[in-house]
C-alpha cells in the first residue's frame, strides 16, 4: 500500500530510536502492564507515535484488563488499516496506521459491553497522547 508518509527504514530507525522502531516498524509488542498510556484517563486524542496521525479519541478508551490500552473504535474508518496476521500460528487482525503503515497492535472481537464489540489492543509505545485544551 502507498502511504501518505513514506520513509526509508533507516530514516524510521534513526527518527524513532530502538524501542519505538521495534514495535512500530517491526511489529513488536511491549510487555503487558508496562505502557505509559495504560492508565491515561484525561480527555484528548491518541495519535500515531511515528507520524502523528489522529487514531483514537479518549472517549472510546475502556478498561479491558489485557495490559495494553484498549479502544472500541478508531477516529475514522480510514484512520487505521486492518491486516490478517498469521505470525503466531493463529489468525489475528493487525492494526496499522493508515497514514504511515506503522504497527499499532491488534483488534479482537471481544470488547464486550462496548458499542462496537471490538477491542483495539494498542501498544502504548505506538501512540502519543495529546490532551484536550
Amino acid at each position: 500500500m502507498d502511504y501518505t508518509v513514506s520513509k526509508s527504514e533507516d530514516a524510521w530507525r534513526e527518527e524513532l530510536g530502538p524501542e519505538k522502531y521495534a514495535v512500530l516498524r517491526q511489529a513488536g509488542t511491549e510487555r503487558a502492564w508496562t505502557g505509559e498510556l495504560l492508565d491515561e484517563s484525561r480527555a484528548g486524542v491518541y495519535t500515531c507515535g511515528a507520524c502523528g496521525a489522529e487514531l483514537f479519541k479518549s472517549g472510546t478508551k475502556f478498561e479491558s484488563d489485557c495490559g495494553w490500552p484498549s479502544f472500541y473504535e478508531s477516529v475514522r474508518d480510514d484512520a487505521v488499516e486492518l491486516l490478517e496476521d498469521r505470525s503466531l500460528g493463529v489468525v489475528r487482525t493487525e492494526v496499522r496506521c493508515a497514514n504511515c503503515g506503522s504497527h499499532l497492535g491488534h483488534v479482537f472481537p471481544d470488547g464486550f459491553g462496548t458499542p462496537t464489540g471490538d477491542r483495539y489492543c494498542m501498544n502504548s509505545i505506538s501512540l502519543e497522547f495529546k490532551p484536550a485544551e
